[in-house]
C-alpha cells in the first residue's frame, strides 16, 4: 500500500508542479509591486511612459514565430526591452506579471502587416498604418 501511495505521488506531483511553475524572463519583478490595470494604462498612456509600473493579465496572442512580445487582454502588446529575452510561443492563455513602460507610436502600413501576420491585433488607420500603445518589458514572469 504503501509503494502504490508513492507511485500516485510520483505521477501527480510533477502535473502539480508544471501547473504551478512559474516562467522568469528578463529582469526580475519585485514581489511587493503593486499592478496597475491594463485597462487604466490604455485610458492615459502617457502617464505610463516615463516611470515603470508592473501589470498583469492574461496572454490574448504571442509572437508565433520566436515569442518576441505577447499581446495582454484587453489589447496591449508587450514587447521586451531591447530584444534581450523572448516568451515560450505557446503560452496564449497564461496569467502574465510584466514590469515597464508604455510607448505610443504610429506603425507603418508595412510594420502593422508583419504584426498582424504573426498574430497581432491592430486598429488600423485609412492608410494602413496603425497607432499602438504598446509596454515595453524589463521583465515578466509568466504562470500556465
Amino acid at each position: 500500500m504503501k509503494n502504490v501511495a508513492l507511485l500516485l505521488l510520483l505521477l501527480i506531483a510533477p502535473a502539480a508542479l508544471a501547473k504551478d511553475k512559474v516562467v522568469k524572463r528578463g529582469a526580475a519583478i519585485a514581489s511587493d509591486a503593486k499592478a496597475v490595470a491594463v485597462a487604466e494604462v490604455l485610458k492615459n498612456p502617457d502617464d505610463y511612459t516615463k516611470n515603470p509600473v508592473v501589470v498583469e493579465g492574461t496572454i490574448s496572442s504571442v509572437c508565433t514565430m520566436k515569442g518576441c512580445w505577447m499581446q495582454l487582454e484587453p489589447g496591449v502588446r508587450v514587447t521586451f526591452k531591447d530584444y534581450g529575452f523572448f516568451v515560450p510561443t505557446d503560452s496564449q492563455g497564461w496569467k502574465a506579471r510584466a514590469e515597464g513602460v508604455t510607448e505610443v507610436k504610429t506603425l507603418s502600413k508595412e510594420e502593422a502587416d508583419h504584426l498582424e501576420g504573426e498574430g497581432a491585433k491592430l486598429a488600423r488607420n485609412a492608410d494602413g498604418t496603425a497607432r499602438e500603445v504598446s509596454f515595453v518589458a524589463s521583465g515578466v514572469e509568466l504562470r500556465k
